[in-house]
């Protein structure tokens, strides 16, 4: 089997485009490299309402097609409260604000230093 013509590096530029153009909320993009085997990149983002959920993420699949040539697989489109893409080498989560806050992905991946509010102290 070959290798992609792509690098994850793409996927990630055009899934972020497609998320910034169909007006996802609270995009945070989280780099995986050598913490999973599973993706390179995370992308986690909210829509207003389930409709917006789901079309923000049929949307991202469509653009994944057309531009790289593959099928992302997706879950969780026929509720609208969180979709799971599977663009490859990047993992794309688009949630309903309140499923978000429930579930914290942000703090479960995010390195803690991303966490610390910078006080001004000396370090």
């Amino acid at each position: 089997m070959s290798a992609p013509s792509y690098t994850s590096e793409e996927v990630l530029a055009t899934a972020l485009a497609s998320l910034e153009d169909d007006k996802a909320e609270d995009i945070v993009q989280i780099d995986l490299r050598g913490r999973s085997d599973v993706a390179d990149y995370m992308v986690i983002c909210s829509g207003r309402s389930s409709r917006q959920v789901a079309s923000i993420s049929e949307k991202l699949v469509d653009r994944l097609k057309q531009q790289f040539r593959f099928t992302a697989k997706m879950e969780g489109k026929e509720t609208g409260d969180w979709v799971l893409i599977d663009g490859s080498d990047v993992i794309i989560h688009v949630f309903r604000p309140e499923v978000r806050d429930f579930y914290q992905l942000e703090k479960m991946w995010m390195p803690s230093a991303a966490h610390r509010t910078d006080s001004g102290a000396a370090v």
